[in-house]
């Protein structure tokens, strides 16, 4: 059954893959991707399910795969490298909501939470079912506004009841330690190019200074500098698409005062400098 189900599910995610992601169902990814090329991306509380092919995800110093048949959960918005190691790769993806997350976790007892913000797993037969027919839904436009969310609902469920549930069940709680340090989080990915004060994120936190430190890193493997810098340099290798000629305008724009500073944290997490970074990513961009 899962084979026959994985087949169906990379079938129709291969029919109506688009090149943004998006489909007709509010909240439903889905990607087709033929390389092998690293990306760097800020990620939103999701669940993937991978059809075909394989991918590595780091976060930090941590690495975590999944292949065809397993998911990845991610509970908060994280600056993530990954690439796919088996190509061509199809996958699917749902936007975790905390609302519905909230009101489902009504209804199971209480359990252990998990201060992990991404974890891996393999997707039982009932999970994939429920991922069959939430796709099935996207060639019968007029059901999708009363079933979509019916589905939505149990695949949270499976989720919620599976061996993940204690750190999924995280997003839909109001004073869980991730809800708290989320607000940071946010903070640091809308305001990245200003200066930071880990004391301000951690009274924001609703945390003393030493509890915020912990959970922050707990959540996201990263001290909030560390944090910060990495958003810093993802947001600098987009920008520099557009503007390949001005590296240090670029380095300025996303909070760098030195662009010997800028050239060389840029560096040690590309593997090369911007200026030749963005040549190869002008190069990519060309029709």
């Amino acid at each position: 059954m899962p084979g026959k189900a994985l087949d169906e599910i990379g079938g129709r995610i291969d029919a109506h893959a688009r090149s943004d992601l998006s489909t007709p169902i509010d909240g439903l990814l889905l990607s087709r991707v033929d390389d092998s090329e690293p990306d760097y991306s800020l990620t939103e509380p999701l669940f993937v399910v991978m059809a075909r092919g394989a991918k590595r995800l780091m976060l930090g110093d941590q690495v975590y795969e999944y292949t065809a048949g397993q998911y990845l959960v991610v509970t908060t918005d994280l600056p993530v490298t990954g690439h796919f190691t088996r190509t061509p790769s199809l996958g699917l993806g749902m936007v975790l909501r905390p609302a519905t997350i909230a009101a489902l976790a009504l209804e199971m007892p209480s359990r252990e939470h998990s201060s992990a913000a991404i974890a891996t797993g393999t997707a039982s037969a009932e999970l994939l079912d429920a991922v069959v027919r939430l796709l099935r839904l996207l060639e019968h436009p007029r059901d999708v506004p009363v079933l979509a969310p019916l589905i939505e609902k149990e695949i949270l469920w499976r989720l919620l009841t599976g061996p993940h549930g204690g750190m999924v069940r995280q997003i839909g709680l109001a004073d869980s330690a991730l809800t708290h340090v989320n607000r940071a989080i946010r903070w640091i990915r809308d305001n990245y190019a200003e200066p930071m004060r880990v004391e301000d994120l951690a009274r924001l936190a609703a945390m003393s200074t030493s509890a915020f430190h912990r959970h922050f890193r707990a959540v996201t493997t990263m001290s909030p500098l560390q944090f910060q810098k990495r958003i810093r340099l993802q947001e600098a290798r987009s920008l520099l698409v557009s503007r390949a000629g001005d590296v240090a305008g670029v380095g300025h724009l996303v909070g760098y005062e030195s662009p010997s500073q800028f050239t060389r944290e840029y560096r040690r997490m590309f593997g090369v400098p911007p200026s030749q970074d963005a040549a190869r990513l002008g190069a990519r961009s060309l029709p």
